[in-house]
């Protein structure tokens, strides 16, 4: 679960994601204060940890000396359509075959099936009958 509040500055958001905490803002040219990602770099930031993981694992479980895994990603529209564009390096992989494997893999990561598959959001706007009017 993750409960988000606006707090202080204008667009400033607070959040609380399993225990933790993380702050998410605007740029300043969008009229934030900067103090964290933006929505869109959350997003991304998502995306970027589950490949990490997925990769670290597939390369634990086969015992890969010497393996790092970085990735790079950008969000990019072209008119109405959003695109994320990735860049997934490694180093330590035995072979040509390990390197074809993580291909396929990176394409199946859970958060890169759902975010290709979509999502559907159910939303309840709420009231809170005890605020001051």
């Amino acid at each position: 679960m993750v409960r988000a509040s606006l707090v202080g500055a204008p667009y400033r958001v607070d959040i609380v994601a399993g225990g933790h905490g993380l702050v998410a803002d605007e740029a300043p040219t969008r009229g934030g204060g900067g103090a964290g990602p933006d929505p869109f770099e959350l997003v991304l930031s998502g995306l970027a940890a589950c490949t990490l993981i997925t990769l670290r694992m597939y390369a634990d479980r086969k015992s890969w000396q010497g393996f790092q895994i970085s990735v790079e990603l950008h969000h990019r529209m072209e008119g109405d359509r959003h695109f994320i564009d990735r860049r997934v390096e490694v180093t330590g992989v035995p072979d040509e075959a390990g390197v074809g494997r993580l291909r396929d893999i990176v394409e199946r990561t859970p958060v890169t099936l759902a975010l290709k598959a979509g999502f559907d959001i159910s939303t309840v706007l709420a009231e809170d009958q005890t605020a001051a009017r």
